[in-house]
């Protein structure tokens, strides 16, 4: 199963995926950190992150692990590439969207934050908000972390991947 954790940065994405991993024995994909490898070796980064992501997440789907991919994921090539990942694997594929329906609490988080990865520069509340993230044109899990703590999140996303 392949479970990708979406959302905008600073809604809590990196905190759930890394409890749900701790719970399922998952392998973790954090996207951030493969982009950030990437800019430490000397590369500009694009969409490289995800295109090595999608590749180690197969990879590993084909030998029936538990995947947890955690990215923004903010466009709706990046979300069918996840999918054509998982069904090229023949594995599930659950769809979770991180938000934070509290702005004042998401800019507090964003604003707070500090890097957990060496040498990432983390993104400023203006970068957040003018981020390119599209709407989702499909139903997918949405996970309110304005209302939910980590913990009653992982649990709504092990309801899904039981489902």
């Amino acid at each position: 199963m392949l479970v990708v954790v979406s959302g905008l940065p600073g809604v809590g994405k990196t905190t759930i995926a890394r409890e749900l991993v701790r719970v399922t024995g998952a392998l973790f994909l954090r996207v951030d950190s493969i982009e950030q490898a990437l800019r430490n070796a000397g590369y500009q980064v694009q969409g490289e992150g995800y295109t090595v992501a999608y590749a180690v997440a197969e990879d590993n789907l084909r030998l029936g692990r538990i995947v947890v991919a955690d990215c923004v994921n903010p466009w709706p090539l990046t979300r069918a590439a996840w999918r054509s990942v998982a069904a090229r694997a023949r594995a599930r594929a659950l769809e979770v969207e991180i938000v934070c329906s509290d702005k004042d609490e998401h800019k507090r988080r964003v604003e707070a934050r500090t890097p957990d990865i060496p040498a990432h520069e983390l993104p400023t509340w203006q970068d957040v908000v003018e981020r390119d993230y599209h709407p989702w044109d499909r139903e997918i899990l949405v996970i309110d972390t304005a209302r939910l703590a980590p913990e009653e999140s992982v649990r709504a996303i092990l309801a899904g991947m039981c489902g």
